[in-house]
C-alpha cells in the first residue's frame, strides 16, 4: 500500500539522484535559485528601489555587477528580489492547480459514471480556452496583485491533474488490494486516502513540478504585459518591460532577466523529466 511512497522517498535521495544527469542538473539549478531567493536581503548589495538619479543606466561593472535601470536601481538586487516573486508565484500556484486537479480527478475516476461525465465534460470546456487568455481576461477585470496572480493562474492551470489522477485511479479501481479492502468495509474515503492516492503520487508530483515552470513563464508574461507585479516591486518580468524601452543602448536590462527565466525554467523541466525517468518503474528494471 505505501510501497510507492517509499520508492518515491528512495528515488530522491542524493546517491540516486546522481546516476541521472538531468535531475541532478536541474536540482542543483532549483537549488541554486531557491538560495539565492532565500537569502536575497543579505546577498543585495543595495535597496532595490533605491533611486540613484547619478546613476541611471550605467553598464555592468565592479560596483553594479548587472548595470542599473532608467531610475538608477541596481538590477543585481532588483534581480535577486525578483527571484522571490517568481518563485513563490510558481510555487503557490502550482500547489493551488495540484490541489484542484487531485481532487476533482479523485472523485472522477473513484466513482466513475454521470460524476465522472460531468467534470471532465468541465475539464474539456476549461481546455478548449487558451489558458493565457483566460488568465488575461480574468486579471482585467481584478487589481493586478501578486495574489490575484497566483490564485488566477492556480484556478486556471488544474485540468492536466485532474485528467491524470483520474487515470491513475481509474487503473488502480480494479486491483486487487483495492477490492479487498472494499470488501472488508474501508470507506470511500479511506480507500482514496490510504490506498488509491498514495499510490498515485509519483505522477502528481512530477507534473507539479514541470507546472512550476510554465507557471513562473506565465507570472513573466503577464507582468511583461504590466498585468503582473506592479512597481516598485521587481520581478523578472516587469525588469523585462523596463529593459524593452532601452534594449537599443541598454542590453543588460533585456538579456539578465531574460536568462534568469530562461535557466530558471529549464532547471524545472531538467528536474521534473529527471524525476519522471528515475521513478518510471521500466526504467528502474533496467538499472537493475
Amino acid at each position: 500500500m505505501h510501497g510507492q511512497i517509499r520508492e518515491l522517498g528512495e528515488a530522491l535521495q542524493i546517491k540516486i539522484l546522481t546516476q541521472n544527469p538531468l535531475a541532478l542538473s536541474g536540482f542543483i539549478i532549483i537549488v541554486a535559485v531557491l538560495f539565492i531567493a532565500i537569502f536575497a536581503p543579505w546577498l543585495s548589495p543595495y535597496d532595490p528601489n533605491y533611486i540613484d538619479i547619478h546613476s541611471i543606466l550605467l553598464p555592468p561593472s565592479v560596483s553594479h555587477f548587472m548595470g542599473t535601470d532608467g531610475l538608477g536601481r541596481d538590477v543585481f538586487s532588483r534581480m535577486l528580489y525578483g527571484s522571490r516573486i517568481s518563485l513563490l508565484v510558481g510555487i503557490v500556484a502550482v500547489g493551488i492547480a495540484t490541489v484542484i486537479g487531485t481532487f476533482l480527478g479523485a472523485i472522477a475516476g473513484f466513482y466513475r459514471g454521470y460524476t465522472d461525465s460531468i467534470i471532465m465534460r468541465f475539464v474539456d470546456t476549461m481546455l478548449s480556452i487558451p489558458t493565457f487568455f483566460l488568465i488575461l481576461a480574468v486579471i482585467a477585470f481584478l487589481t493586478p496583485s501578486i495574489w490575484n496572480i497566483m490564485i488566477v493562474i492556480g484556478l486556471t492551470s488544474w485540468m492536466g491533474v485532474t485528467r491524470l489522477v483520474r487515470a491513475e485511479f481509474l487503473s488502480l479501481r480494479n486491483r486487487e488490494y483495492i477490492l479487498a479492502a472494499e470488501a472488508m468495509g474501508a470507506s470511500d474515503f479511506r480507500l482514496i486516502s490510504k490506498h488509491l492516492l498514495p499510490n498515485s503520487l509519483t505522477p502528481i508530483i512530477v507534473t507539479s513540478v514541470l507546472g512550476i515552470a510554465s507557471a513562473v513563464l506565465t507570472e513573466s508574461g503577464l507582468s511583461f504585459l504590466g498585468l503582473g507585479v506592479q512597481a516598485p516591486q521587481s520581478s523578472w518580468g516587469n525588469i523585462l518591460t523596463d529593459g524593452k524601452e532601452y534594449i537599443q543602448f541598454a542590453w543588460w536590462l533585456s538579456l539578465f532577466p531574460g536568462l534568469a527565466i530562461l535557466i530558471t525554467v529549464l532547471g524545472y523541466n531538467l528536474l521534473g523529466e529527471g524525476l519522471r525517468d528515475l521513478l518510471d518503474p521500466k526504467n528502474k528494471n533496467q538499472r537493475k
